[in-house]
């Protein structure tokens, strides 16, 4: 089956496909051969209401054939054969029944049940992982200490970056608001894409996106607002992007426990040690602190920091 308007193919799509078609076909007998058709499921009264039936059925079919994500229409196909059975059921305790050929109707219309209730789930599955693609958000803010106008400034300077964000190698700028990234990825392998400014507001704000070509196609924001209380500026960073490997990318980054959520509150409580303290504390190559003084809790926390920064 092709691409409805572009969408990709799915298991999902080709049997809508086919429900649509068995829709308006069986749509078409009823409104054309009513008669028959109420004899051969063991009717033997009541054939007014399958002209009406028929209707229902060709418009659902049309619904699914027409529609680039259907499940709505193939929602409404399972609310149509719940209707169905009902009218068997009903159908059943007539006088001039014919039972056999109404268990044999009954159980058809069951088998095509399953088969509409298993479309409608692969549909909305479908939905939701192309609504969500494989993209990975997140949105992380932190009190920093600082002012507004002090922590805008050494953000802007993207070469500045690196120093307080572990996954970022390098940030060479090429321009006053395009810039050049090379970042660390899952597996010691290296990922590089430039970078645009769309939206600058000096002490307040900055948002980017990448530029195409780039591996990892990305865009994010970076707001500074004051703190109540004179605390100094709460940042809220706010990120997108789409891992090397699309969703087993995305997937494999955080089973290795950098999923974007976490990794950016890491790099906010780097970037948060380094504006405050003008480092950031480390255990590398230090002996273990006393318990209990200063330095020893200082060290703690930091080794703290340190394994969940890992």
């Amino acid at each position: 089956m092709p691409a409805r308007h572009g969408r990709k193919t799915s298991a999902g799509d080709g049997l809508a496909t086919a429900l649509g078609l068995f829709s308006i076909g069986l749509g078409l007998a009823q409104i054309f051969a009513p008669r028959g058709l109420t004899t051969l499921i063991g009717l033997r009264t009541d054939r007014g209401i399958m002209p009406m039936l028929g209707l229902r059925e060709i418009a659902t079919g049309i619904g699914i054939l027409s529609r680039p994500q259907p499940t709505g229409w193939v929602a409404a196909r399972v609310a149509g054969d719940v209707m169905d059975l009902a009218l068997l059921a009903a159908a059943s305790g007539q006088r001039h029944a014919h039972s056999e050929r109404l268990a044999g109707a009954a159980a058809a219309v069951i088998c095509v049940t399953a088969l509409d209730v298993i479309c409608a789930v692969q549909l909305r599955r479908g939905s939701a992982a192309a609504t969500a693609g494989s993209s990975l958000r997140a949105t992380r803010s932190i009190t920093v200490n600082r002012p507004p106008d002090e922590l805008y400034r050494f953000w802007r300077d993207f070469e500045n970056l690196p120093r307080a964000m572990r996954h970022i190698a390098s940030v060479r700028m090429i321009d006053d608001r395009r810039s050049h990234w090379v970042a660390r990825a899952p597996g010691g392998y290296r990922v590089e894409w430039d970078s645009e400014i769309v939206d600058d507001r000096p002490g307040q704000y900055i948002a980017w996106q990448s530029l195409p070509g780039g591996d990892v196609p990305n865009s994010g924001s970076v707001r500074f607002d004051r703190a109540p209380g004179g605390r100094g500026t709460e940042i809220r960073v706010e990120l997108e992007y789409r891992p090397p490997g699309g969703t087993l990318g995305a997937v494999f980054a955080r089973l290795l426990g950098k999923a974007p959520e976490r990794q950016t509150m890491e790099d906010l409580r780097r970037f948060k040690q380094l504006v405050e303290t003008g480092e950031i504390a480390t255990t590398d190559g230090q002996t273990s602190g006393r318990k209990g003084g200063p330095f020893g809790r200082r060290l703690s926390l930091a080794r703290i920091l340190e394994k969940e920064m890992r």
